[in-house]
């Protein structure tokens, strides 16, 4: 039997129930036919306009809090590429046919992202299901105030409130500790300086709307022995003030490890010994950079972590990926370290999987993306070139994952 070919569009507009696609500036894309008949709107009136142009609050209700909740989960699923069931809400529609007046409205919205292959929203399927006359019934005529379900109709749109009013203690109890991580993390991180003669360029991008930030940190050190200096980075699993507290102690004790040790496998034993003892080090990753830049060479030892990028000074890029084991709380024997030499005018560049990682792609797309921006721009500063590697391959709403980058011109 031959394969019947699938018209979408038709089936978008005949869909049951309302649904619309936004773009990520909250402007109609398109609606199926249902929303055209229950909105009441043409699709002329719809498509091409800013959401809120078209259904603005009640102005004649001070209390409305429709379109600022609508409002926040749309940008709630921009900025995580997740889908945002809300609460029910009171959302009063102007009568199309009669300007001025407002009908008292409720809804059951559920907003959704479409993604493209890199990860970024490029449209908000936004459903909604008109639930007025459910909440209208649950005081019912005078006969039936008192029916069971009457009063199970009235429970579920409380505890659906209290939930929404959850929710958002919620949200802002996480921004403040968010705030306040952060801060603790800023702190704990070295100020971006220059390393000996060696220009440097250091950011940290915290995730978007997530809670998955202050795990990433970087590290540079001088070392002694003539022009020598460490470069390291380093990834906590956990969000908030713990990972803060377990990135600071990390970084704190790879950087003392880095002036004592050997070479950098010998400090990532040190700290992955170190990593045993502490509540939260569980599958840290690191990676640890010793750079002679009297003889040029570059000794490297990687604890699962993303491999840096060697810009050699002729453009080719080379990923030091030659001595890459375990986390750092997995592996107590001696770890691996190779060599690998550069000419005056390279550029060293360490980085957290943030900066590479898409959901749903593999990660070596990631990875070309990076080689091919650092190729393109090597001539660049290092502090110019920090900024347009982030300008490429970050989203443009932020990543979901928290990012640290750092770039040493030697």
């Amino acid at each position: 039997m031959a394969e019947t070919a699938i018209d979408y569009g038709a089936v978008f507009k005949a869909l049951p129930g309302m649904v619309a696609l936004l773009t990520p500036e909250l402007v109609y894309a398109d609606v199926n036919e249902e929303f055209v008949r229950a909105s009441g709107r043409s699709r002329d009136q719809l498509i091409g306009k800013y959401l809120f142009d078209v259904f603005p609050d009640n102005p004649n209700d001070p209390a409305a809090t429709g379109m600022r909740n609508l409002e926040a989960s749309l940008y709630r699923v921009l900025a995580t590429g997740e889908r945002d069931t809300m609460a029910l809400q009171r959302y009063d529609v102007e009568d199309p046919e009669r300007p001025g007046e407002w009908q008292k409205r409720y809804w059951s919205p559920v907003n959704a992202p479409l993604l493209a292959s890199d990860g970024k929203v490029v449209l908000i399927l936004h459903r909604v299901e008109e639930v007025t006359e459910l909440i209208r019934a649950r005081g019912g005529s005078p006969g039936n105030r008192g029916s069971r379900g009457s009063v199970l109709e009235a429970e579920l749109y409380t505890r659906a409130r209290e939930l929404q009013e959850l929710n958002e203690r919620l949200r802002q109890a996480h921004s403040r500790e968010r705030e306040v991580a952060l801060a603790l993390q800023k702190a704990m991180l070295p100020a971006p300086r220059q390393v000996r003669n060696h220009p440097a360029a250091v950011r940290y991008r915290p995730a978007v709307g997530a809670l998955n930030v202050c795990g990433d940190w970087y590290d540079l050190v001088d070392l002694v022995g003539g022009d020598r200096i460490g470069v390291a980075v380093g990834d906590v699993v956990g969000h908030g003030l713990p990972a803060a507290g377990v990135m600071g102690q990390l970084r704190s004790a790879l950087s003392a490890a880095s002036r004592v040790a050997a070479g950098p496998a010998q400090a990532l034993d040190v700290l992955g010994r170190y990593a045993h003892v502490i509540d939260g080090a569980e599958s840290a990753t690191a990676v640890t950079t010793f750079i002679d830049c009297d003889r040029h060479v570059i000794t490297y030892s990687s604890a699962g972590h993303p491999p840096p990028v060697l810009v050699h000074a002729d453009g080719r890029t080379e990923f030091l990926d030659q001595a890459t084991d375990t986390p750092l709380d997995a592996r107590p024997i001696p770890r691996p370290q190779t060599e690998t030499t550069f000419t005056p005018g390279a550029t060293l560049v360490l980085y957290t999987d943030g900066l590479i990682e898409r959901r749903g792609e593999d990660i070596d797309k990631g990875l070309e993306r990076l080689a091919d921006a650092l190729h393109d721009h090597r001539d660049q500063d290092p502090e110019t070139l920090a900024d347009t590697v982030l300008s490429e391959l970050l989203p443009p709403g932020g990543a979901t994952d928290d990012t640290a980058l750092i770039i040493v011109r030697l």
